[in-house]
């Protein structure tokens, strides 16, 4: 079973590729060196080159209020790279995974969104996203469109890092407090993928939308005093974090005030769990203090 991984650079892709894969299974990873989803010509050629079983794109644009000054850039990988995958992987009869975002929400729902909930996207990063999970469903029907959120670990750019390396640098630490979403480990994500290329693999797939994000919802300000909390024993000192409201810290980019998802579906089909996000939280911090040691 070869599975052919696009932006495998990426937090995600890095924990996809160290993911315990079952032995039978060949993972091809991709980084964007190797492969840009921009141009339809190199995705095509790569699919027709390494005739995978499985395609899984992580290909994102993520900086979110960088997309708000770099619009082209965000649709070009989002939209247009989306759909180059989806169009090639329809023309090798590949089925696809697809991986896509909570800010396809516009966030003014109370309650968690359903995969079927209304889509209404408040920034450049959630438009060109949402524009590239059409793409997907006009391209190709056998896809797994994979929505997550507030992603985090030991890779790439992601809110506990950010926490764990500005708190030399400033005593209080103000964070908002009036968003909500779910964090979500990426080796957890990883392993989710693993479980429905497995799925695929024996043709027993319901292919479609499905969310998976970590278990209990908490704000950005609630994750930091988590992440401190964790870490206090690696730490000499650390910054207090005072509670602030979005409009206390504008940003180019607008965020939803609820990015909670509804998991129920994923856990239905596949029968993959939630894990509670605190349990990774601690080895992630391990890691990350740890390379900033080295």
């Amino acid at each position: 079973m070869k599975v052919l991984v696009f932006g495998a650079g990426g937090q995600i892709g890095r924990e996809v590729c160290r993911a315990p894969w079952p032995p039978r299974y060949a993972v091809l990873a991709l980084d964007k060196n190797a492969v840009d989803i921009t141009r339809s010509a190199a995705v095509t050629a790569v699919l027709a080159r390494e005739r995978p079983d499985l395609a899984i794109n992580l290909a994102a644009y993520t900086a979110v209020d960088r997309a708000e000054s770099e619009p082209e850039a965000a649709w070009a990988v989002n939209c247009a790279g989306a759909a180059h995958v989806a169009a090639a992987c329809d023309e090798s009869a590949t089925p696809l995974i697809h991986l896509s975002t909570d800010y396809v929400f516009d966030g003014r729902k109370t309650e968690a969104y359903l995969e079927d909930d209304a889509v209404g996207p408040l920034n450049i990063y959630g438009r060109s996203k949402e524009a590239g999970e059409r793409a997907v469903r006009a391209a190709l029907a056998w896809h797994v469109i994979f929505r997550t959120a507030w992603v985090f670990g030991a890779y790439g750019a992601n809110f506990v890092k950010t926490m764990l390396r500005i708190r030399t640098e400033r005593p209080v630490l103000r964070v908002v407090a009036d968003q909500r979403g779910c964090p979500t480990a990426a080796a957890d994500i990883a392993a989710a993928l693993v479980v429905i290329a497995e799925h695929i693999e024996r043709g027993e797939t319901k292919w479609g939308t499905y969310h998976f994000a970590g278990a209990r919802a908490v704000s950005w300000h609630g994750f930091a005093e988590a992440i401190f909390n964790l870490a206090a024993s690696q730490l000499t000192t650390c910054p207090r974090i005072e509670a602030i409201t979005t409009d206390q810290y504008p940003t180019p980019a607008r965020r939803p005030m609820n990015s909670v998802l509804d998991c129920r579906k994923i856990e239905g089909v596949f029968g993959i769990h939630l894990s509670p996000w605190w349990e990774r939280l601690a080895s992630v911090i391990r890691e990350v203090l740890d390379d900033t040691r080295k």
